[in-house]
């Protein structure tokens, strides 16, 4: 696959994964006080099952596009610290495979019965925070010299 091609499909993915915790954590976050609780209920599982049926797909993607292009500047990668786009690079890497252990986290503290609402909260605030470093350290790879 060409790179630009690579990219192409890297961006869409990674804009369906950020829209997705966006909605979900700025919009949704305000909507459901306004509902009754069987309706909370209702939404939140109808909308746990599709988003994780879709974001299975977009997570398999983003990473194995963002793999496929890291893939291609490893030359940089071997010496982080050699340039500027290397440094953003490798700490938009970091920040990617934190997300992955974010959710995975999320996931473990699910199935095990020990998640609260207030840490699902701050979770996905968090990941959400992760997610717009990576798309910071993205554009200011191109932007950012020193």
């Amino acid at each position: 696959m060409s790179y630009s091609l690579l990219h192409v499909v890297h961006l869409l993915a990674a804009i369906a994964f950020i829209g997705t915790l966006f909605v979900e954590v700025v919009i949704l976050a305000r909507v459901k006080p306004q509902l009754e609780p069987a309706a909370v209920g209702q939404l939140e599982q109808a909308l746990g099952k599709r988003s994780r049926t879709v974001l299975h797909w977009v997570v398999l993607v983003v990473y194995g596009a963002g793999i496929g292009l890291a893939w291609q500047h490893r030359q940089a990668l071997a010496d982080p610290l050699a340039s500027s786009f290397a440094t953003l690079l490798t700490l938009k890497i970091v920040l990617a495979v934190s997300v992955f252990l974010s959710f995975g986290l999320v996931a473990v503290l699910l199935r095990s019965g020990r998640m609260t609402p207030s840490l699902y909260r701050k979770l996905h605030w968090a990941v959400l925070a992760q997610m717009l470093g990576i798309v910071l350290l993205a554009k200011g790879m191109f932007y950012i010299h020193w």
